[in-house]
This record gives C-alpha cells, sequence and structure tokens, in this order.
C-alpha cells in the first residue's frame, strides 16, 4: 500500500469522516468541524492554535469571498475589537 494512502486513510478513520466528505474537504467543498483539529493537532504534531487560525480565516473568507465591501466590514469588525478589547481591560 502506498504510504500517503495508508496516512491519509489512517487520519480518516481517526477523524471518523467517510471518504466522500474527505474528498470534499480535500477539494475546499466542505470544512473540517473545529473539534477535529484537536485530531489533526496530535496527528500531524502541529499547534492548535495555528490549526484553528487557518481554520478561522477559511470561514471568514467564506463569508465574505462574494460581498463587494467584505475587506471593509473586515477591517471595522478588526477595529471593533480593538476597541472592546480596550474597554475590557480598562474595567
Amino acid at each position: 500500500m502506498n504510504p500517503l494512502v495508508y496516512y491519509k486513510e489512517n487520519w480518516r478513520l481517526k477523524l471518523n469522516i467517510g471518504e466522500g466528505f474527505l474528498s470534499k474537504v480535500e477539494n475546499d467543498q466542505k470544512r473540517l468541524k473545529r473539534d477535529d483539529l484537536i485530531v489533526l493537532s496530535s496527528i500531524f504534531n502541529v499547534d492548535l492554535s495555528e490549526l484553528e487560525t487557518l481554520w478561522l480565516a477559511n470561514k471568514l473568507y467564506d463569508l465574505i469571498k462574494n460581498e463587494n465591501y467584505g475587506l471593509t466590514a473586515l477591517k471595522v469588525a478588526e477595529e471593533q475589537i480593538f476597541i472592546k478589547a480596550g474597554s475590557m481591560k480598562k474595567n
């Protein structure tokens, strides 16, 4: 058996997902759940925070990719986060 196929099958089974779903994930047609990142972090020895950052970035991209003002909205959201973070530090 091809080693790549073996490892792919191994982590597919650990994530408890079907071959069809895995194919859709690989082709950016489906997203893994946040809980799946813990398993992937362990399998590939990757920092969980790095996977969560990429996972969240992909969700944000999917949300705004077809919006005329998507990037502008993202910048406004970033400003709101900094404002709320600043007000939380004062309390």
